[in-house]
């Protein structure tokens, strides 16, 4: 779906929200978020005019910024609350971040590609998203000094759920995390912590890059 010119960035973004509700997303919270969110900042170029389609788009360093429903199907399922302290892996353009941002007391977010990380920062701020702070590192580390996490969020595919991650999160917290190869098709998996242990319940098919060690070498540092 083309948006077109004639369309205002408003109506453009409830456009978008309402192909979300077709997609099956019902939580007006979550909803909300996507809305006030302006996709179009986390974008360059050519790609802007496209920010309020339902698709995935190409960004910076090989990555790419998240089909909508997928980012509205995964906020759904981590019930996140303005009590929540949220980690996400993998930052990437910063979109997910800047929805949370309207839904979580605090959010962290790790990014392994240096210009990606920066990059995200200037447009989370650019949409003054105060609460959230942007972390340069190795997401499967995750963030230990600022463990336990009320809800952790993975935007790359691991072959499991990282146990590192899941040890920072706090019993009662959920993680949502894509699981499977990277060269198949994937599923999103809701992780509970109990007391008793892990609940698990899968939500659909996803396709993400894989989950990767270290901080990347790019080569544009910029």
């Amino acid at each position: 779906m083309n948006e077109g010119p004639d369309l205002s960035e408003d109506e453009a973004r409830w456009s978008l929200v309402w192909q979300l509700q077709q997609a099956g997303i019902r939580d007006k919270r979550v909803l909300d978020a996507i809305e006030a969110t302006p996709r179009a900042a986390f974008l360059d170029g050519i790609f802007r005019a496209r920010a309020y389609e339902d698709i995935a788009l190409p960004i910076s360093c090989g990555q790419t910024i998240s089909q909508p429903s997928v980012v509205g199907l995964m906020t759904e399922a981590l019930e996140v609350d303005n009590r929540c302290k949220v980690l996400e892996i993998g930052a990437g353009s910063g979109y997910q971040a800047g929805v949370l941002s309207h839904l979580a007391r605090r959010v962290y977010t790790i990014e392994r590609h240096r210009p990606l990380a920066r990059q995200a920062r200037a447009a989370l701020a650019s949409i003054g998203a105060a609460n959230v702070t942007v972390v340069t590192g190795d997401g499967t580390s995750g963030l230990p000094e600022q463990a336990p996490f009320d809800r952790i969020i993975v935007t790359a595919a691991a072959e499991d759920p990282p146990a590192i991650l899941l040890s920072q999160l706090r019993e009662g917290g959920i993680m949502i995390t894509p699981v499977g190869q990277s060269d198949t098709v994937q599923q999103i998996i809701k992780v509970v912590k109990t007391p008793h242990g892990l609940d698990y319940t899968e939500l659909g098919d996803v396709r993400f890059v894989p989950l990767l060690e270290g901080i990347a070498d790019d080569l544009a540092d910029g």
